[in-house]
């Protein structure tokens, strides 16, 4: 099936000090492509893999579960480990929790992680109907674009197809009980005005994590998609700053693929 344009993979060959970034659940790497390009403008290696069933058609979601997304993102960080002296993950929405497991799974082999609006749960009633209903219903309406920046909008899908729903949740239980096991040093970021993940999420992940370098910032200019909306600047410039702390060797030259 083909790549919806602009949800291609990104990958840059650049320094010593690598970066995988995960994107959100139903979106795809567009979301994090500017983030991505001004990392490897900067001499990183940078890697922006695009998550089984995303990028292309709900229907190809509906038979992916959270076991396929993690695989994804955990080859990547392995490549990058084999290519890197210094690795960091950073995530969006769902890309965070998976951001998370990486850490509480890989430990000293991730050196830091950045989360933006990270998502923990899947809030509302509709959350305990879905074991039942996602036999009775494929899909629900979509996540995509919660961006206060006019003009601007997400590469993602319309529906949400609701057995990949249904695995989201049992993901980010997985995900919560693991939590204790993050020790490294995290910057999270979140915006009070979060239209797809309440902040509540991004309180329980900094009271259940076991790090003790941690920086929290809010982004009162974006909804949940911060990274294509007004505080964009501000995350890429934070999370350069935060690998600039803790690593060093950063090469400033490099090659890119992606689309």
């Amino acid at each position: 099936m083909p790549v919806l344009p602009g949800a291609e993979p990104y990958r840059h060959e650049g320094g010593e000090v690598g970066v995988l970034l995960c994107h959100g659940f139903t979106g795809s790497p567009q979301s994090l492509r500017p983030w991505a390009e001004y990392l490897a403008e900067r001499g990183l290696t940078v890697s922006l893999p695009l998550l089984p069933g995303h990028g292309t058609r709900w229907e190809d979601m509906q038979v992916t579960t959270w076991q396929d997304w993690y695989a994804e993102v955990d080859r990547e960080l392995r490549a990058l480990r084999e290519r890197c002296g210094r690795v960091f993950v950073f995530g969006l929405s769902m890309g965070g929790a998976l951001t998370l497991r990486l850490a509480a799974k890989h430990g000293d082999a991730i050196s830091g992680i950045v989360l933006v609006n990270p998502a923990n749960k899947v809030h509302g009633l509709s959350a305990y109907a879905l074991p039942v209903a996602r036999h009775m219903v494929r899909t629900t309406k979509g996540l995509t674009s919660d961006i206060a920046k006019e003009g601007v909008t997400e590469v993602g899908y319309e529906r949400v197809p609701l057995h990949a729903a249904h695995s989201v949740r049992q993901f980010f239980r997985t995900v919560d009980r693991e939590l204790p096991q993050v020790t490294q040093p995290v910057v999270l970021l979140h915006s009070p005005q979060d239209h797809v993940v309440p902040p509540a999420d991004s309180a329980r992940i900094l009271s259940r994590i076991s790090s003790t370098d941690v920086r929290e910032i809010l982004l009162e200019q974006s909804y949940h998609v911060a990274t294509l909306d007004h505080d964009a600047g501000r995350i890429f410039e934070e999370s350069y700053a935060f690998i600039g702390r803790l690593a060093s060797g950063v090469a400033t030259k490099g090659s890119t693929t992606g689309g």
